[in-house]
């Protein structure tokens, strides 16, 4: 993909912020990595790209932008214009109808729809992990 093409999507709906899809490919390629699902290489590009769905997709979105951003995920996403699960599925659609995503038949913009609140996705149910320091270390 290109950044002007991107570019050209941000361009006709901007709602969104163009980092809101480039974190999209990557909450995909992580989700894909998460489900064990093989994604094709740039020498092997016979391989079939696996399916993700639309919820599958947002548990991945949820787990990368807690690791990307911790408890700035929240304030990262409404900056971007997305403020509840729908406006992921207005940028996966988006990228479909710009021909650089794919969907199946059965996949719509419902399979977005209000799966989980944000504010308690992404605020609420944070854990700080502490790693415990081993003897000797500085």
């Amino acid at each position: 993909m290109h950044y002007s093409e991107l570019e050209e999507v941000v361009r006709r709906d901007p709602r969104y912020a163009y980092e809101a899809y480039e974190f999209l490919y990557a909450a995909l390629a992580h989700t894909q990595k998460l489900l064990g699902l093989q994604q094709p290489s740039e020498t092997n590009t016979e391989q079939p790209i696996q399916h993700v769905s639309g919820q599958q997709l947002l548990e991945g979105i949820r787990d990368l932008a807690l690791k990307e951003f911790g408890l700035m995920a929240r304030t990262v996403f409404r900056m971007w214009g997305i403020n509840r699960t729908d406006d992921f599925g207005e940028i996966v659609f988006n990228l479909v109808e710009a021909q650089l995503m794919s969907k199946t038949d059965t996949d719509s913009r419902a399979d977005f729809h209000n799966v989980y609140d944000l504010d308690q996705a992404l605020v609420e149910g944070y854990r700080i992990e502490l790693q415990e320091e081993t003897e000797g270390a500085p």
